[in-house]
């Protein structure tokens, strides 16, 4: 079940991340949806990168009843992103909520062993969508 915070103007199509969502996890999932100015500030106080980013994870401590986490996405990000790589902002949105739960689920493609590109293809692949966040920066 996905929570959603959307802090913009834009508009999308939420059926095929609510069928990831069912897909992964029986959790629930806050998605916030926000513009680059406070996309950098959270990265700026939680990462300490003061820039805006496209998607950024965080999970929760695990207790009954508990979400499983927040994915927060820059929609100017999607925007841009879907743009300069010629798909749908939907599908941009799609694969960046994919990233973010597979983070949310405790995997991180800076340490393992490509168990995160691997699990990211299989998705992409299911419901059809174009190529990955992890697979697109490491081509």
């Amino acid at each position: 079940m996905i929570d959603l915070d959307n802090r913009t103007e834009k508009k999308y199509d939420f059926e095929t991340i609510k069928a990831i969502t069912a897909s992964l996890s029986h959790l629930e999932v806050e998605l916030i949806l926000t513009h680059n100015d406070e996309i950098a500030q959270i990265n700026g106080e939680f990462r300490g990168i003061k820039k805006p980013t496209d998607v950024l994870s965080f999970p929760n401590d695990p207790f009954p009843g508990a979400p499983l986490g927040t994915i927060i996405i820059s929609v100017d990000k999607v925007s841009e992103i879907a743009q300069e790589l010629g798909h749908s902002e939907n599908d941009e949105l799609t694969l960046l909520f994919i990233h973010g739960m597979l983070h949310l689920l405790g995997m991180d493609h800076e340490i393992d062993k490509g168990e995160m590109r691997v699990q990211e293809e299989r998705l992409v692949q299911k419901f059809s969508l174009p190529l990955s966040l992890i697979v697109r920066t490491q081509v």
